[in-house]
């Protein structure tokens, strides 16, 4: 049936000063309405795609509520919906009248609103004051509330609009405890919800009936609140979770759907040879079927082949054919059968039912993915690649001149020598210019002209990948400026070489982890990046990044700080180097650390002296400076230091803890002769 917009009988008086204000400071905050573009209209404030005029019943991402007027904007890429009245004449800051001290700028990106007038949650686009983290969804920012309501339906006196921050109970249908603005009577003493004074969805014209096309044995009533408790609250089309505010329901044969599903149902059949080679038809049943496309369950509502007796979910007919994963160097591809027997998938290291549908990379034989785990958002970044060409990337980051020498991209100026280690003379007086650790014990490369020199293995590092925990390709960054970095994998301070892109960072170390990742403390199985959040094997701290062992019940799991922390170290304790060990279950009795003289816990890893007399402290032994270069100058908390090595006969006092300084590594403050810092503890 077709939608109205209902006369309302609500008296209302405005205040002639309530009414926000456009403040235009850059060609894109002066846009107003859309901008034509080939694929739809452009709202460059509130979508980064390209949207097309929509009718829907749904609730608008724009500010989560139900409208009567069902027109608006769509994209289908994101399945993101906007009311035409939130969408048209937006500007990018605007001075609000329930805040007019400060200005409010329009967040387009997703992020969490509770909305300070109305107590709605939206989690797309919203107003924002950066200096009281003040939010207002779209429809209040652009449709203030009256300050004076008279004659509301369920109160017979006038209700007057509260600009301050109360606690109280709604008088109104809802009856639920409130936060935030609100409308009060001061003759009864009563208050109420913004929301349901000013937006109450009983005022919504829908229709109380409807016939539809999936349910034509009986019309569709329209319900508010729970769903019925025989229901499993899930739309019958799309799967999705009903909102209890509004929903369709027949109740003689357990009929449901959501409101998107009332004006846009899915249609009946279609053809797409990208999907399957004939036409395929919607079943709006319940029933058990297994997907071609990605081989896991379902229960509702997919589309059938009865020829090829060839079943897929709806959310797969949108698979992408060619994409990047950041689990492997190749482009993977969208195949209709795996057809790899006793396959596990690249991803979550599952079994593949190789009789259905997934990816496969051309070039490496073997390895496959499964639909879901290919298309996940922190797997994919979303880019289909079918009909782009894959051109070839030069990543070797060095030049071979001859047997022992190299030229490598990150020293042009001079050619490298490799010097091989013999496992015996531990290099202290050279430091690596990646990692910025010790040469040590390690095979490196050493420039005959000036005092540079990488690790073999730091040399080795391509200068671009891809890396299980971001979407894009990587870029070697060789950081010559020395500028100094918190890695996002293990949250080192660094100022080596870095992978890059954009905001994300992630030191050599942790950045050439790839899998599968072997591990010494670990060599029975490899470890693979599963995203969870446990105690690490290593220190027993909770890590939400981890490598997993998927074997059986092994369950071993390492954090990416322990997994990289060097097998072999040198320090003043002690003549000889240090050697990490993996911690002593069945240790008993007390432990002490011969550096900081605390306790430590064998179960924990630690590093020990050649006769294995002592237990030190991982972190007493490197220091929270272990990732900046000796002899450098480092940017901390807005001042320069000079990162020297604590290496004298006596340990300077730290001018901060005033303590001695206890770390391999400490910083002293440019242009003085004597203020130290010697770890974050004592720097703040």
């Amino acid at each position: 049936m077709p939608l109205r917009l209902i006369g309302s009988n609500i008296a209302l008086k405005f205040d002639p000063t309530l009414r926000f204000t456009h403040l235009s400071s850059s060609p894109i905050s002066s846009i107003t309405n859309y901008q034509m573009e080939s694929e739809g209209l452009s709202f460059p404030l509130i979508h980064e795609h390209p949207m097309k005029p929509w009718n829907d019943l749904r609730k608008g991402d724009c500010c989560g509520r139900f409208v009567s007027v069902s027109d608006g904007y769509y994209c289908i890429n994101c399945d993101f919906f906007v009311h035409k009245k939130c969408g048209d004449n937006l500007s990018e800051f605007i001075v609000h009248p329930s805040h007019p001290n400060h200005t409010l700028r329009i967040r387009s990106k997703k992020g969490f609103c509770i909305c300070r007038l109305c107590g709605r949650e939206t989690w797309n686009t919203f107003y924002r004051c950066k200096v009281c983290d003040f939010k207002v969804d779209l429809d209040c920012a652009k449709h203030p509330p009256p300050l004076v309501i008279e004659n509301f339906k369920t109160h017979s006196h006038k209700l007057t609009f509260l600009k301050e921050l109360t606690e109280f109970y709604c008088c109104a249908k809802c009856g639920k405890a409130g936060d935030g603005f609100t409308y009060k009577c001061e003759e009864c003493d009563v208050a109420f919800h913004v929301d349901c004074v000013w937006h109450p969805t009983g005022e919504l014209n829908y229709s109380p009936e409807v016939s539809h096309s999936y349910h034509s044995l009986h019309p569709l009533k329209l319900l508010t609140g729970p769903p019925p408790d025989y229901s499993d609250g899930k739309c019958r089309l799309c799967e999705n979770e009903v909102d209890e505010e509004l929903f369709y329901h027949c109740s003689s044969c357990n009929f449901t759907l959501d409101m998107r599903c009332v004006l846009n149902p899915p249609p009946q059949s279609l053809v797409d040879l990208n999907v399957h080679d004939h036409q395929i038809t919607l079943l709006p049943r319940l029933f058990s079927f297994s997907c071609n496309a990605c081989g896991l369950k379902g229960d509702r509502s997919p589309y059938m082949c009865v020829q090829c007796d060839f079943m897929i979910h709806q959310d797969c007919l949108g698979l992408p054919r060619v994409i990047n994963i950041n689990r492997h160097d190749h482009r993977v591809s969208r195949t209709s059968v795996l057809g790899v027997v006793n396959s596990v998938c690249g991803v979550c290291r599952k079994k593949v039912d190789w009789t259905c549908g997934g990816f496969s990379c051309q070039r490496c034989p073997g390895y496959v993915v499964h639909s879901k785990c290919a298309t996940r958002e922190d797997v994919w970044n979303g880019k289909e690649l079918e009909g782009v060409p894959e051109e070839e990337e030069d990543t070797e980051p060095y030049v071979v001149l001859d047997d022992n020498t190299i030229h490598h991209f990150s020293h042009e100026e001079h050619n490298l020598r490799r010097i091989h280690g013999n496992g015996v003379l531990y290099e202290d007086n050279k430091w690596c210019s990646a990692c910025t650790h010790p040469i040590g014990l390690q095979s490196f490369y050493d420039c005959m002209d000036c005092d540079f020199s990488l690790h073999h293995k730091c040399a080795e590092c391509p200068k671009k990948k891809w890396h299980v925990l971001h979407n894009e390709q990587l870029t070697l960054v060789t950081n010559k400026e020395l500028r100094v970095f918190s890695c996002d994998a293990c949250n080192r301070t660094s100022n080596g070489f870095m992978y890059k892109d954009g905001d994300k960072k992630l030191d050599v170390l942790c950045g050439s982890i790839s899998e599968p990742f072997v591990h010494p403390s670990h060599p029975e199985h490899p470890l693979y990046y599963i995203p969870t959040g446990e105690l690490c094997d290593g220190c027993s701290n909770i890590e939400r990044r981890m490598l997993r062992c998927v074997e059986g019940d092994c369950e071993y799991v390492l954090g990416f700080k322990c997994a990289t922390l060097p097998q072999v170290v040198k320090h003043r304790i002690d003549d000889h180097p240090l050697s990490l060990c993996y911690g002593e279950k069945k240790a008993s009795g007390k432990y002490w650390c011969d550096i900081c003289e605390e306790r430590t816990y064998p179960n924990n890893w630690f590093y020990t002296c050649k006769d294995q007399r002592a237990s030190l402290h991982t972190e007493c032994v490197l220091g929270d400076f272990e990732g900046l270069m000796p002899r450098s100058v480092a940017k901390l908390w807005g001042e320069s230091y000079e990162v020297e090595l604590n290496n004298s006969v006596t340990r300077p006092f730290c001018s901060r803890c005033k303590s001695r300084c206890m770390y391999p590594i400490k910083l002293k403050l440019l242009g003085t002769s004597g203020t130290y810092a010697c770890s974050y503890f004592c720097s703040s």
